[in-house]
């Protein structure tokens, strides 16, 4: 299967859900390679930090590509892995394009507020263009970052606000699972790990990566440790 995590919004956390996916995926037995379309480099990065932490072996494989490339060498790729990740760039561009194209699942996290919202309408036209060609394609958002525990009320209303606006956009599905705006998710990415396996874990930082791993990948969620 081939997941793009993607959007036209920059700083909303798809580098984070891209190597967290991988990894988890990788735990679970798969062959999986992670691609970096993002000229940041961000998920190459984390995975250049957790090859060294892992004494050379990151568990998945990992390449850069840029532009259309992303779908052709995507697609010569793709019969050598069990799961293709592509982190893409935060922007309406050719490799986004050409992700979306080739993805049998496109995830885009947005954050609680209009901003976000307003951009994740942006892509839908980008979403409609693929479909064209992309029959099965299927589209879910993420809402990352909000308040753990609800305890500001402003941020409880955008929060319950965003998925109500996003829920009357056509084509694309609200996920069921939220991203909390934790420490861990940063701690672990600094040091080329996932929250599952930092130590000590912070329990439900790790009950949510699950919850997102078993709704995009739920045949093979129960074989992950």
């Amino acid at each position: 299967m081939i997941v793009a995590c993607g959007g036209i919004k920059g700083g909303v956390g798809k580098t984070t859900v891209a190597v967290h996916l991988a990894v988890l995926a990788a735990a679970a037995g798969r062959e999986v390679l992670l691609i970096d379309g993002d000229s940041q480099g961000s998920a190459s990065d984390f995975t250049a930090i957790r090859r060294e932490a892992r004494g050379g072996d990151a568990g998945y494989s990992n390449v850069q590509l840029f532009g259309a490339s992303i779908r052709a060498e995507g697609l010569r790729l793709a019969p050598k892995y069990d799961e293709l990740i592509i982190d893409v760039a935060g922007r309406d561009s050719a490799g986004q394009r050409a992700a979306i194209a080739i993805a049998d699942i496109v995830i885009l996290p947005f954050l609680p507020g209009s901003f976000d919202i307003w951009g994740l309408e942006r892509t839908i036209d980008i979403i409609e263009e693929a479909r064209a060609y992309n029959e099965n394609l299927r589209t879910f958002a993420l809402l990352n970052r909000a308040d753990p525990s609800d305890r500001d009320n402003i941020a409880a209303i955008n929060t319950v606000d965003a998925i109500n606006t996003i829920e009357g956009v056509g084509g694309i599905q609200v996920l069921r699972s939220r991203l909390g705006n934790r420490k861990a998710f940063r701690s672990a990415s600094g040091q080329g790990l996932i929250v599952t396996e930092m130590k000590p874990r912070d329990e439900k930082a790790v009950a949510e990566i699950r919850h997102l791993f078993s709704e995009i990948f739920p045949e093979i969620h129960a074989a992950v440790k």
